[in-house]
């Protein structure tokens, strides 16, 4: 076995309060590409817009019909289903291990998976609301409606998801605060630890064990006490196969 995934399953059998932060890289597996990647979606365009561009508060307000388009087509992968690294995830929070899973992604893969305690610092495309009178939708509105959906009321419905030039849920953002206060061993899992204000989350870690498990490196990898450059898939069968 690997020096580094034998320290690994030696710290989170020590640890009781594991807190797993993870980005776009874990759903990868799942066949979601990731942002930031040589594949990934902020890599190309779509027609002459980046696609940075077109996920902004501004351009939904001034182009819905162009934002739905890139949203459906891009950031919508209805039959993905939860991989290893999110039903492990699970597995160690119902062991009594973690005390669940702060995530960036929208996919609610995490949730599909198993956990039950999980924060979304970005929102999740399974929630949908009138921008109009509030009523909330599932994913299948906007699935199964062509160009922008519209609200019973006649107003926009908007994806529940945090877009550029929105701010972060005050209560999300709190409680992954509190949550990773709370924790003895952190697990970075997928990101790059670049997007703020949910990087710098890591920083209020107090705790024993710093993980950073991704395939390149992050601005916070000197202060971390372990990192593991692998595909996070291949880590987590390890961890699965000590706790089935």
């Amino acid at each position: 076995m690997d020096k580094k995934i034998e320290e690994l399953l030696n710290i989170i059998k020590d640890s009781k309060r594991i807190v797993f932060m993870t980005g776009a890289g874990v759903s990868v597996p799942s066949g979601i590409p990731d942002f930031r990647s040589a594949n990934g979606l902020y890599s190309t365009k779509y027609g002459d817009l980046n696609p940075e561009t077109i996920i902004s508060h501004s351009f939904f307000v001034k182009y819905p019909d162009e934002f739905y388009r890139f949203y459906r087509d891009k950031m919508v992968y209805e039959n993905a289903k939860p991989n290893v690294i999110h039903t492990t995830m699970a597995l160690l929070e119902s062991c009594g291990k973690s005390l669940g899973v702060i995530t960036q992604n929208i996919d609610g893969l995490h949730q599909m998976g198993g956990s039950k305690d999980v924060l979304e610092l970005h929102g999740t495309i399974l929630k949908n609301r009138c921008m109009k009178c509030g009523k909330e939708y599932g994913l299948d509105k906007i699935t199964s409606s062509n160009g922008v959906p519209m609200c019973d009321c006649g107003g926009i419905i908007k994806p529940e998801v945090v877009l550029y030039e929105e701010g972060l849920d005050y209560d999300c953002l709190r409680a992954s605060v509190d949550r990773i206060i709370q924790a003895d061993t952190l697990i970075v899992v997928g990101t790059s630890l670049v997007v703020n204000p949910a990087a710098s989350l890591v920083s209020y870690f107090g705790g024993n064990k710093f993980i950073i498990i991704t395939m390149s490196e992050t601005p916070y990898d000197k202060y971390a006490d372990l990192i593991i450059r692998d595909k996070a898939e291949i880590v987590f069968d390890m961890i699965r196969k000590e706790y089935e």
